[in-house]
């Protein structure tokens, strides 16, 4: 996240929403968000918002085993991306989720993933 952001949460009750401004660093050659970009945000999006709305699943590390996008338009350079998140089921070991994400309002991905149920966070394994 350090070389990727800043990423900014806002925490609400249960509602929790990550985003970043596309800054000229995150863009492909047609001034739109990488793809790349968009898959990295999408991946701390699921499981970073699963960890922050169920306490039963979080505060552990949560992996990807599998993450599914659909691209559904462009996010251009300058604008703000989006993302909520929503825990479909947890099992013992396995986490599932789904997301989606706007540039400045309008519907530009739609992501799935499955997560493994990690060790637990704690001050001392969690890294700068």
């Amino acid at each position: 996240m350090q070389s990727n952001g800043p990423l900014y949460l806002l925490h609400q009750g249960q509602v929790v929403k990550f985003g970043f401004r596309v800054e000229r660093r995150h863009v492909n050659p047609m001034d739109n968000l990488h793809g790349g970009m968009m898959a990295s945000f999408c991946d701390m999006l699921l499981p970073l918002s699963v960890y922050r709305k169920d306490s039963a699943v979080g505060p552990r590390f949560l992996p990807t085993i599998s993450l599914q996008i659909d691209y559904l338009a462009p996010a251009p350079l300058g604008c703000w991306v989006e993302g909520e998140a929503e825990l479909l089921r947890a099992t013992r070991s396995l986490v599932f989720a789904q997301g989606l994400v706007r540039a400045d309002g309008v519907l530009c991905a739609r992501v799935s993933g499955v997560f493994k149920i990690g060790p637990e966070f704690t001050p001392e394994t969690a890294k700068p």
